[in-house]
């Protein structure tokens, strides 16, 4: 959270044992058992995956679930910058999906 300050409106609110953290109104990343997990696009993905990171995972109703956050990177996490240029990444990724949440709610499409 210290390294992230200078994000305006930046909140943690607890969340699956650990903590969501929020730019304003937008889920953007998960602090949990000492990781850090960013919202990622189709776009954003394969900078973490490039990098051997994986998706979060939980438990619900007894089956695994996987989200579209994935660990941020050692190397990036150690430099306040970088960090900063991901979150911020995280933080569009996070608005882009739910823009487009509130789009297909309006038209009446489900979306999983």
């Amino acid at each position: 959270m210290d390294q992230l300050r200078v994000l305006p409106e930046l909140r943690a609110k607890p969340m699956f044992g650990g903590y969501g953290l929020y730019q304003s109104d937008q889920f953007f990343g998960i602090l949990i058992q000492g990781r850090l997990y960013f919202k990622t696009d189709e776009q954003t993905r394969r900078a973490y995956t490039e990098r051997g990171m994986g998706p979060f995972v939980y438990e619900k109703a007894r089956r695994p679930t996987t989200l579209n956050y994935f660990e941020v990177p050692p190397d990036v996490l150690e430099n306040r910058e970088s960090l900063l240029a991901w979150a911020q990444l995280a933080v569009a990724s996070a608005s882009v999906s739910a823009r487009s949440d509130r789009k297909a709610s309006a038209s009446g499409s489900i979306t999983a």
